[in-house]
């Protein structure tokens, strides 16, 4: 009763199985013990370690419940709002001219330096740069409206 009392007072919501995995930790290690009159400090010791390494445990796993439930749960006007601002963005992306689209493309989306685009479109840095403001400014021009 004394350890099941310890394990209550520590926070446990299990206390029960607290003690039953101390136990069983000390019959684990019993010839290892070299007073076997430690055996009350050990159990005593390893019930606190068992309560605090299940308070973490259990402060992890509501952290990342709250944590995915946060990113996983959008209403449906939200999912609904970024769906059309996606059709939106890839209907203003269609009219630009394709090497602006390119360029823009491998940009923002593939996160290629100018380098990596100017190599992969065999044009030089400048054009690029150059394709990659005028498709920015065409689209700020676009999509302005619908701000």
């Amino acid at each position: 009763m004394p350890l099941l009392r310890l394990a209550s007072s520590l926070g446990a919501d299990d206390p029960e199985n607290i003690v039953a995995e101390a136990y069983f930790q000390l019959c684990k290690r019993w010839h290892h013990l070299q007073q076997k009159q430690a055996a009350a400090a050990y159990l005593r010791t390893t019930i606190h370690n068992l309560a605090r390494m299940h308070h973490r445990r259990q402060h992890t796993i509501h952290h990342h419940a709250r944590s995915t439930t946060a990113e996983m749960v959008l209403s449906a006007e939200t999912t609904a709002l970024q769906h059309h601002d996606h059709h939106t963005l890839h209907q203003a992306l269609q009219q630009l001219p394709a090497r602006q689209k390119q360029a823009l493309v491998l940009r923002h989306w593939h996160d290629l330096t100018q380098n990596e685009i100017a190599a992969l479109l065999q044009v030089t840095v400048g054009t690029v740069k150059t394709h990659t403001h005028r498709a920015v400014n065409a689209l700020t021009h676009t999509l302005a409206p619908l701000r």
